[in-house]
């Protein structure tokens, strides 16, 4: 009897019928069969499935999620390394800049990415190499909102969030390079 597949229970999960433990629990699971080198990871999620799951689940369940360090980092590289499928090359034109991103609570839980746009790509690096043309500060539970689209850049920084450093008329116009999935 085949095993059931943990990736495709956890797209089709509805984060509002488990609770806090629940949640991080399949994420952890999920997370754990990639980190084993089973072939199962959770790159197997479709954009959507993950922007539905993140819509559906409570901020403290997101929380509970981005507490845990490792499973925080796993699903922030999942992020990043998707972004490069999701550059609108079409949309940034000759944008040459380096978007630097700062995603924790405190300087002691930072976890850095830095996104190179040039040449029609976008190239994630996990350590700072470049100047960067701004920089984003944001908590990772507001991160993955923003980046599954159940967020708004202008409102995180409206309420403080979200800060930026640099080119501010630069990072307004950003998430438009970019496909945002819709849940």
């Amino acid at each position: 009897m085949a095993q059931p597949d943990p990736i495709a229970a956890l797209g089709e999960l509805d984060p509002k019928k488990v609770d806090e433990e629940q949640f991080v629990a399949l994420l952890e699971a999920a997370s754990q069969l990639a980190e084993d080198g089973t072939d199962v990871d959770l790159g197997a999620l479709t954009p959507e499935q993950f922007a539905r799951l993140i819509s559906r689940a409570s901020n403290a369940q997101i929380g509970a999620v981005m507490a845990r360090p490792e499973l925080r980092e796993r699903i922030l590289d999942e992020v990043f390394r998707r972004m490069g499928e999701h550059y609108k090359s079409d949309k940034a034109g000759r944008t040459e800049a380096v978007v630097r991103w700062r995603i924790g609570d405190s300087e002691d839980d930072l976890l850095r990415y830095e996104c190179v746009l040039a040449g029609g790509t976008c190239t994630v690096h996990k350590e700072p190499q470049h100047e960067p043309r701004v920089t984003i500060s944001v908590a990772p539970a507001e991160f993955l909102k923003l980046a599954s689209g159940n967020a708004s850049a202008p409102m995180l920084f409206m309420k403080g969030k979200l800060k930026v450093a640099g080119d501010l008329g630069f990072a307004a116009g950003l998430t438009k390079l970019f496909q945002i999935p819709k849940a």
